[in-house]
Parts: structure tokens; C-alpha cells; sequence
């Protein structure tokens, strides 16, 4: 007998944990072998390749459920006698529908280990199998047991051995530390295990070892990496210690928990751009917090944020859709985080996962979401349908210039000086009347830009529109608003400034403020400067202004 472990993974660079760990703690029984696609594999080649084993097990997510049960209708039209096994947190709630599917004949409820390391003992005899679904003499029969998994056996264990060590870093490998979350959001599935659980501190070490010698990027998988003090500075300080260059850690962190001796090690300690943490803000409304149990002090955060963001890389990430949050108040909660200048802002819309008390509760709040997978909102009581249709309007202008970093100046000029939130909901409305937020050219995405700001009237902003164009580039690209200085004038510019003209390329903008000063202080100063953008044709072009030049006696 020959049974198969696998998922469909979102992209693939991702690499699924809990595959892993199922093989290595079963992989004595010699009946098990695991292998990983992706959702965008074609279905037939993925079901062909998996139709011949007995029993087939997929770990199954809100990204991928859909997929999944596409292909296991696939495996079981290939071979009526492979048995379909599923398992993960999409199918541990309201699996009535899913474990009734004709070819779906197990489901495991909750976490995987004892009864997946049951089933795989005692197949096909599965009636003593704890936590599993199954179906005998056309019912549904559910072997409930209230059992948790003693992760202290995880000890000595590397889940990332049987992978090719030269394709870790290639992928995004993920690490656990702990299970459970102390925290009770409603929206969040983690919130329903507030027992934490650690697992041996040398494991932890060994694997990460081997990670950072193997792989490149390391995630944390852990929902608030930063709960223990000690335990946080001890990985940390490990990392440091072996680490290699090309790693990268990414860690979910509670900001306004982070203890001061944190702060104080990474600012001592840490290199630059070595960590990227994300924070969960999710709203800046105490009203919409306390309702879905929620605790947040955002201006701790915002401290610890401020204090950490020239050497830690940091995403944050907002909700739209949360009970009692009007249009105003997520304007109030987007422009109080944009402010923060995150490198990357992610807004997304409320998911009914199942099992999260935000479903159980949702007609209290008049909502009505997506039946299918990713359960997200429609309407509520506080926004409508045409506001949500505005706001992902918005969430596609910042992913656009914000995100993928093609206006970092202009939009960090908006939100000092007018609503960034009104400006990214109608540069949105006006990009989408014009090109597909899915398919334009880069350069339409600043003929758009500038079109759209021509209604302030306002100089400086096209200024700042220009000059992002000009720096997205590592090769000098063409003058796409007539901006630059005439060739005359460049030319005298380049000898008098004594620019090496032989080894780089430049572009020279005429600016009517102090180049310098916005860089340093985000403030405008009214006068005549020259913006140099300095190209090698390899980099990232290098900013500077003929001012600073003159005034450093160049």
C-alpha cells in the first residue's frame, strides 16, 4: 500500500510545513511518499500523477480548496479506487458539504498528527482513527476525541531534510516556534488555540541552522513571534550569530508589545534590511477592536514602528470591513498608517473563514459575503457595496504606485498635504476608466498618474511625479513629459558640475523647491534647483540636486 501526501500550493516558491512534518514522523511505516504542485498546474497532469496511489491526502487552505477538490474529481475519475484523504484548517469547520462529495471519502478534524500517524498505522480499519470523518454504509461518521499533540515530540526533528538542500533557496521556507496565539480576534483563526506551546529550544536552533545555511528566506510562522522577551532575543541573537548574507527573516510581530530591550538589540545589533516584520494595524477604530475582541494601542505602535523602520523592513496590514468601521473611519485608520510610510501597506477585505466567531456572528452586523472561497465581504451595515467597490479601487492605485514602489515621493507629498485616501480611491476610479488594473505599460501607469494630478494645479507635485518616474528606472528612460533641462543647458550643467559623463548617464530636472530639504524633513522649500538622476545601467539611478553640490563646494 502506498499512500500520498500533498497540497497545491498558492506559488511556487512556497513550501507547505505540515506535509513535511506528517512524512518525517510516519516515513518508518515505509507506505508513505510526499509531493508538492501548485494551484496553477494543469489539473489532468497533477491527477495523473497522483492516481495511482492507494489513498491520496491533501492539505487543504482557503487558497487552495477549490483547486484541490477539482483535482480530487480528477483522481477519482482516473481510478475509482484511490481513496481521498483531506486535511487543514478549511476543512476542520462546516466540512458537511465537503466530506459528502462523492469523491472525497476523509476528512481530519484539527490538527493532523495523531490521527494522521492512526491512519496511516491502521488502514484501511480507520474506525478508531481519532478526529477523522468518514463514510460507512452511506453515512457520515465522526470519531470526535478531544486530543492535542504533544509537540515536544517534534524534538530532533528536521521536516527539511528530505528536500534537495540546493532548491531551499529558491523557495520561501517556512519555521514554527510555537502554536497558538494569546490573542482573540474574531476574523482570525489562530484565535481559537490560546494555549501556546513551544517547541524544544535546540530543535528550533537545529532547524534554523540548516534553513539559513540551505535556504534564503525564512518565515516565522508563528502569529506573535515577539510574546516572550527572552525567547525573542535568544533567536535573534542566534540568527545573528549564524546567519548568512543572502537570508532574510520575516517575523508577525505585536508592536505595541515589543519590550525596549527588543528595541534596544536591534537598534545596537541588527543589520539593516536583515528582519522584515509584519504588523497586523488592522484598524486604528478602539470601537471596531473591542467588537471583535481586539486589543491595540497604536500609538505604542506607531512608536515602535518609528523606531525600528530604518533598519527592519515593515509591512503592515489593514482590514476593510470590520463591524462598526464607516467609510470615515477606515479614511481615519488608512491615512493615520500611510503616515507611517510602510514599505508595503497591504489592504485587504474582510474573510468569513470558517470556524472564526466574525461568521458565526455575521448577521448581527447585516453581512453578506462571498459563499465561496475566500468568503470575502459584499456589504454590511457600514459599507455598502458601491463603497467596497470604491475602496478596491483604492487597494489596486496603492498596490500600483505604492507598493511596487513607482510613486514613493509624490504619494508620501499627497499624504502631507491633502487625503491620500481621496487621491488613491479616485486615481484609482480614473486609472480603471482608462486601462486594466491587470494588464497596462509601465508607462501608462505615470501618464496616468500625471494626467490625474494636473487638477491640483500644483507644480510641485508633477515635480515629485517626474522625478519617480525618472528613479523607477535603472536604465535612463525617454523624457515622457518634456521635463528634462534642453541638451544645451545639460551639457553645461554636466562640465560645470565636473559629472562624469563617460562612465554615467544623466537626466537633469529643473525643480521649483529644495531637492535636499524634502528629502531630509518631507517639507517643501520654494526654490530653484536642479534634480541630477545619475544612471550606471546595473542599480538603482542615484538622486541628487545641483544645490547640494554647490554647497558642499563640488
Amino acid at each position: 500500500m502506498r499512500i500520498l501526501l500533498s497540497t497545491l500550493n498558492a506559488k511556487y516558491i512556497h513550501l507547505n510545513l505540515a506535509i513535511r512534518i506528517l512524512y518525517d514522523l510516519n516515513r518508518a511505516t515505509g507506505k508513505l511518499d510526499w509531493k508538492e504542485f501548485t494551484i496553477k498546474n494543469d489539473f489532468d497532469e497533477v491527477a495523473e500523477k497522483c492516481a495511482a496511489y492507494e489513498v491520496v491526502c491533501f492539505s487543504v487552505y482557503i487558497w487552495n480548496i477549490t483547486q484541490t477538490l477539482k483535482v480530487a474529481e480528477k483522481i477519482r475519475q482516473r481510478n475509482p479506487n484511490t481513496r481521498i484523504l483531506l486535511g487543514g484548517p478549511e476543512v476542520s469547520y462546516e466540512y458537511d458539504n465537503v466530506i459528502a462529495l462523492p469523491y472525497v471519502d476523509f476528512i481530519v478534524v484539527g490538527e493532523g498528527e495523531i490521527p494522521f500517524e492512526a491512519f496511516v498505522r491502521n488502514y484501511p480499519d480507520v474506525e478508531n482513527v481519532p478526529n477523522l470523518l468518514y463514510k460507512k454504509d452511506g453515512e457520515i461518521v465522526f470519531n470526535e476525541q478531544n486530543i492535542t499533540f504533544d509537540i515536544q515530540q517534534l524534538a530532533g526533528r528536521n521536516p527539511y531534510q528530505y528536500d534537495k538542500p540546493e532548491e531551499l533557496s529558491k523557495k520561501v521556507a517556512y519555521i514554527e516556534t510555537s502554536r497558538g496565539c494569546p490573542y482573540k480576534c474574531e476574523f482570525c483563526l489562530a484565535s481559537l488555540d490560546n494555549k501556546m506551546r513551544y517547541l524544544p529550544m535546540d530543535t528550533i536552533k537545529q532547524n534554523l541552522l540548516y534553513l539559513m545555511k540551505h535556504g534564503k528566506v525564512i518565515k516565522f510562522l508563528d502569529r506573535t513571534f515577539n510574546v516572550k522577551k527572552d525567547f525573542t532575543l535568544e533567536l535573534f541573537q542566534f540568527i545573528l550569530e549564524y546567519h548568512r548574507p543572502e537570508n532574510v527573516f520575516q517575523f508577525e510581530i505585536t508592536a505595541d508589545i515589543v519590550h525596549p530591550d527588543i528595541i534596544r538589540f536591534i537598534r545596537e545589533h541588527v543589520p539593516k534590511n536583515l528582519f522584515r516584520f509584519e504588523i497586523g494595524i488592522q484598524t486604528v477604530n478602539q470601537e471596531s477592536n473591542r467588537e471583535v475582541s481586539r486589543k491595540q494601542n497604536f500609538e505604542k505602535t506607531s512608536n515602535v514602528i518609528k523606531q525600528l523602520d530604518d533598519i527592519i523592513e515593515m509591512h503592515l496590514d489593514l482590514i476593510v470591513g470590520l463591524p462598526l468601521e464607516y467609510m470615515n473611519d477606515l479614511k481615519f485608520s488608512f491615512e493615520s498608517t500611510f503616515k507611517l510610510f510602510p514599505p508595503e501597506l497591504q489592504l485587504g477585505f474582510l474573510k468569513f473563514l470558517k470556524g472564526t466567531p466574525v461568521r458565526m456572528k455575521y448577521e448581527n452586523y447585516g453581512y453578506v459575503f462571498d459563499p465561496e472561497p475566500p468568503y470575502q465581504i459584499i456589504r454590511s451595515n457600514f459599507l455598502s457595496e458601491e463603497e467596497l467597490a470604491k475602496i478596491i479601487q483604492l487597494e489596486n492605485a496603492l498596490e500600483i504606485y505604492w507598493n511596487k514602489k513607482r510613486a514613493v515621493e509624490t504619494l508620501k507629498y499627497v499624504a502631507l498635504n491633502y487625503s491620500i485616501f481621496d487621491f488613491l480611491m479616485e486615481l484609482g476610479a480614473f486609472f480603471e476608466n482608462r486601462y486594466s488594473f491587470h494588464k497596462h505599460t509601465l508607462n501608462q501607469v505615470y501618464e496616468v498618474l500625471h494626467e490625474y494630478a494636473r487638477k491640483y494645479e500644483n507644480p510641485v507635485l508633477l515635480e515629485l511625479i517626474t522625478a519617480d518616474y525618472f528613479e523607477f528606472y535603472k536604465i535612463k528612460p525617454k523624457d515622457l513629459f518634456n521635463s528634462e533641462l534642453e541638451q544645451d543647458s545639460k551639457i553645461q550643467a554636466i562640465n560645470s558640475l565636473q559629472l562624469d559623463h563617460h562612465k554615467f548617464r544623466f537626466c537633469m530636472l529643473p525643480v521649483s523647491f529644495d531637492w535636499e530639504q524634502w528629502k531630509q524633513k518631507q517639507t517643501i522649500e520654494p526654490a530653484e534647483d536642479l534634480l541630477i538622476v545619475q544612471y550606471d545601467g546595473e542599480t538603482k539611478p542615484i538622486l541628487f540636486s545641483e544645490k547640494s553640490l554647490l554647497s558642499a563646494g563640488w
